[in-house]
């Protein structure tokens, strides 16, 4: 298969390194002007957790191919769109004229309803994911990041079309699992207050490697309060029970088990400490915020850590 990678993030790195390794011809879409600054290779060092649980460290520096223009009539089966989700409209308005017959994988973090974030794109192209996977970027360039065995895939309330079909078994025969989920639309407003409700505790303590059982405490409770906002928005929270599991049971019980993960398991630990984009974090918890406050739903402990996502506050810093 022959892959596009929109832009060259961590995760279009990142999958784009496991697709190559799997195979397939991949290449990354960059601005004019970027292949050049990048270099023709990405420095890795990741933790490749697909076939081992704990991971497999992998470091090299993998040659790349660029590319800065994009016309109708490419020859690309598949373009991977994993962006910031506060650049998803400009991404997708781009890209909407220049999808030629290629399936489109949103791969990404959404707020807004999923079928309005896609009305640049042909919607009978689109098929729905979301990656396993994260890290930064450092200082040096390298990448550091890790890869989990599991990749989310799903559809709005229908049955996976042919595309689809092929992006999931893409994902098989490359080494993943996938877990697939007919109410997409919900899976990701569920997981966006999430991280909303964990990057309350590591905004304030500057990463999410290193809260503490408290810090995680006060998160669990801040996605609590957040429940009653996806509900607003029309999510049927019983279809996503075993997800909401961590923040729905007992939090003396679900605290430690949290706080150990996100703390000592190492492809976790890996993903907490190697986030590079604190920025992205802040704009989650604005946009959860904003809707809160449109919709008219009490998010307490979300309000009081605005200080540390606010205009105001990065002036500061």
């Amino acid at each position: 298969m022959k892959i596009l990678m929109f832009g060259r993030g961590v995760i279009s790195a990142v999958y784009g390194w496991a697709l190559e390794r799997a195979g397939h011809h991949v290449e990354f879409y960059v601005r004019p002007g970027r292949a050049a600054a990048y270099g023709d290779a990405i420095d890795l060092d990741l933790l490749d957790a697909r076939r081992l649980p704990w991971g497999k460290r992998v470091t090299e520096k993998w040659p790349v191919r660029y590319r800065e223009s994009l016309e109708p009539d490419h020859d690309f089966d598949l373009i991977v769109l994993s962006v910031q989700h506060y650049g998803f409209a400009e991404a997708t308005a781009f890209l909407g004229p220049r999808v030629g017959g290629a399936t489109v994988l949103v791969f990404n973090n959404l707020w807004v309803e999923p079928l309005t974030a896609i009305e640049h794109l042909p919607t009978e192209q689109v098929a729905w994911g979301f990656p396993g996977a994260g890290g930064g970027f450092g200082d040096d360039g390298v990448l550091r990041a890790a890869l989990l065995p599991v990749v989310f895939l799903g559809t709005l309330g229908q049955p996976p079309t042919e595309r689809e079909r092929a992006v999931r078994e893409l994902f098989r025969a490359a080494g993943f699992t996938f877990r697939e989920d007919p109410d997409f639309r919900g899976w990701l407003a569920i997981h966006f207050i999430q991280n909303a409700g964990l990057h309350t505790q590591s905004l304030r303590r500057g990463s999410l490697s290193t809260l503490t059982r408290r810090d995680v405490r006060e998160a669990i409770l801040a996605v609590r309060e957040l429940l009653p906002l996806v509900e607003a928005r029309g999510v049927e929270l019983r279809r996503h029970r075993g997800d909401l599991l961590p923040f729905t049971a007992p939090v003396w019980l679900a605290a430690p088990a949290v706080a150990w993960l996100l703390a000592r398991f190492p492809p976790m630990r890996r993903v907490t400490t190697a986030h590079a984009n604190p920025e992205e974090l802040r704009a989650v918890c604005r946009d959860a915020l904003a809707e809160a406050r449109r919709l008219g739903v009490k998010v307490p402990r979300l309000e009081a850590a605005e200080p540390y996502f606010t205009d105001g506050h990065l002036a500061l810093k």
